[in-house]
């Protein structure tokens, strides 16, 4: 008999979550509390508590190529970042074609995970849900993966400002936010300069009286767009250039990648000079954001020191006074409630996880959290491999290390992190993209062997290691190898193009490029003999004239 799995939400991880189970054998049962699958990308007119909330106008910072499934393209005529609306599309069309949808029972909220009594020999779990109707039942499940999301508890941290007692406007976090109406000529601050803070800065400053954005230590940002307009994530993530961030010296590679960014536009001269160098933190992806501040509907300020009233004072003494509406785009939080309380073994209570997804300290390791991570790169091919680990896990085709020594090397990640993320909450959930797919590539027996395909198949080989890590790499071989990884290679980049090729261009004729470059070719010696006719019989007289006595 196969062994059951409870999934927890069908969003983006739930779903490859499915899809892996039953490649392994298993039996996937998905709970979903929403209506429809999708999880952080549905769109909601209004946010509901304990589920991910985003605006309508949020479109992804991550291309198509990058983010997608490893064997599942986007389709080739969709835009290299999407609309929420178009992701929403992609996973249905997903589901559809490996038949998912039948393994997810939806309106059904998880409300705990405990332990069975003899869970040290059987590993197994009994799942508590309530339906729609508040009907309860019990389940037992062999396993359990949790892919309820981290954008779920919004921060906000109103004690820091004092005085917002007595502020007459609303308040409200970017989890609230859905699209600028509300705030039409009106004067608006928005507090944190995350993306989220960014991309609502930037909509709020084509409708605002005036937009202010307050950040207290600044960033580096970018755009979706690079070199030639390709894009960004597919410049930027090779593993060429991984091997070069390697042997360079950091201070060099800083040093590089922040004159880069200054020759777009000044970011001390804009206002946005972080205190970090460019390495140590995520940088922010954004279009818009150093036009609007050019154009002067967008104005960076420092931190918010107190509020009086409808008037906010900052950290360099600045007042802004009439202020309508403050933005709180302060992060999340993460919890599972339904989770049991002894799993939170970390240091400050929080979740310890060996390599972001499993807790060290249960007997048995038939839980699993997916997703949890954060990355300089797309978190849903992390994700996909994640649960390709996890379920080999659960169907005991891999095994983990002894717990002291899972610990030892949470601890040494976490450490490692530190520097850059002095929170140890936020540094547990930092890895580097590549080698982190790679580690959890070779668990699973995935990780493209480059060596081996630069001898056997280089036209594979060169791509894989000079172009962009893209997700297919990790079905080239292995289990779960996919036939069309190497051709989805090879075309990626036609993918790319082909929505942008809307309107025909003529390519010009190989006849008239031979034309016009021997014409070019041929007046250039014309010019070079004329230019040299009158040089030419003063060289040649010259040494005769110094020989004759």
């Amino acid at each position: 008999m196969a062994k059951r799995v409870a999934v927890i939400g069908a969003g983006s991880s739930g779903l490859t979550s499915i899809k892996c189970c039953l490649d392994e054998g298993l039996e996937p049962v998905c709970f979903e509390s929403s209506d429809e699958i999708g999880g952080l990308w549905g769109f909601k007119e209004k946010p509901e508590a304990e589920r991910c909330s985003i605006y309508r106008s949020l479109t992804v910072n991550t291309s198509k190529e990058m983010m997608c499934y490893s064997d599942f393209p986007v389709p080739d005529h969709y835009p290299n970042y999407m609309h929420n609306s178009l992701i929403m599309q992609y996973f249905k069309l997903y589901a559809e074609h490996f038949n998912l949808l039948k393994h997810i029972h939806f309106q059904t909220r998880v409300r705990s995970v405990r332990q069975r009594p003899d869970f040290s020999d059987s590993g197994q779990w009994e799942v508590v849900t309530a339906d729609k109707d508040g009907q309860v039942e019990k389940h037992v499940f062999d396993g359990v993966l949790v892919c309820a999301g981290q954008y779920t508890q919004p921060i906000k941290p109103l004690t820091h400002f004092p005085g917002i007692d007595t502020f007459p406007g609303t308040v409200v976090h970017s989890w609230e936010y859905k699209d600028p109406d509300p705030y039409f000529g009106k004067r608006v601050v928005i507090v944190g300069i995350g993306n989220s803070g960014g991309d609502i800065a930037v909509e709020l400053s084509r409708v605002c009286e005036k937009t202010f954005l307050s950040t207290r230590k600044g960033a580096w940002v970018i755009g979706r767009m690079v070199s030639k307009g390709l894009p960004l994530d597919m410049t930027m993530i090779r593993r060429a250039q991984d091997l070069i961030y390697c042997l360079l010296p950091r201070s060099l590679l800083n040093w590089i990648g922040e004159r880069s960014l200054n020759q777009r536009f000044d970011h001390k001269l804009y206002g946005l000079q972080p205190e970090h160098r460019i390495l140590d933190k995520r940088t922010i992806v954004n279009d818009d954001l150093p036009g609007r501040i050019l154009v002067g509907d967008l104005v960076m300020k420092p931190n918010v020191q107190k509020f009086q009233g409808s008037t906010l004072v900052f950290d360099d003494g600045t007042v802004e006074e009439k202020i309508d509406a403050v933005i709180l785009c302060t992060g999340y939080d993460f919890k599972f409630p339904f989770l049991p309380a002894s799993l939170n073994s970390g240091a400050d209570g929080d979740l310890k996880l060996y390599k972001r997804i499993f807790p060290p300290s249960l007997e048995r390791p038939t839980l699993a959290i997916l997703g949890l991570l954060q990355t300089k790169g797309p978190i849903m091919p992390a994700a996909e491999l994640q649960a390709r680990w996890a379920t080999r896990v659960i169907a005991g085709l891999n095994h983990l290390p002894p717990a002291d020594k899972m610990d030892k090397i949470i601890e040494m990640d976490i450490k490692a992190n530190l520097k850059s993320y002095p929170c140890p909450k936020l540094a547990a959930l930092q890895v580097d993209y590549i080698p982190y797919l790679d580690t959890i590539a070779k668990e699973v027996g995935v990780r493209p062997n480059i060596a081996w395909l630069l001898l056997r198949d280089p036209a594979v080989g060169l791509r894989a290691f000079f172009g962009p890590c893209t997700p297919y790499q990790f079905r080239l071989s292995g289990p779960g190898n996919w036939s069309g990884a190497r051709q989805a290679i090879l075309t990626q980049w036609e993918r790319v193009a082909k929505p942008m090729k809307t309107r025909p261009i003529p390519e010009p004729s190989s006849f008239s490029l031979f034309f016009w470059l021997g014409l070019s070719g041929g007046a250039a010696v014309i010019f070079a003999i004329m230019a040299m006719q009158k040089k030419i019989p003063l060289f040649l007289r010259n040494p005769f004239v110094s020989c004759i006595p």
